[in-house]
């Protein structure tokens, strides 16, 4: 490696705004904050729900009546 042209890289804290939870990584940022993290995110606690694709599916059923030609042509 070619010496004085690389940045220089720390070992810091990232701090979860959300929830506070802070963990430790190799970076070149002295510090770094994010908004929602492994901690507390829906998609890895478990907790996230389906609910509006749902209704975002029957609103376009009953917008363009695909339920109304399944029963027409039983």
């Amino acid at each position: 490696m070619k010496p004085k042209i690389h940045p220089k890289y720390h070992v810091t804290k990232v701090r979860c705004t959300t929830c506070g939870h802070e963990f430790e990584v190799g970076t070149t940022s002295e510090n770094i904050r994010v908004d929602t993290c492994s901690n507390c995110h829906p998609f890895y606690t478990g907790t996230q729900t389906f609910v509006q694709a749902a209704g975002r599916v029957e609103r376009f059923n009953k917008r363009y009546g695909m339920n109304e030609k399944k029963q027409d042509n039983e």
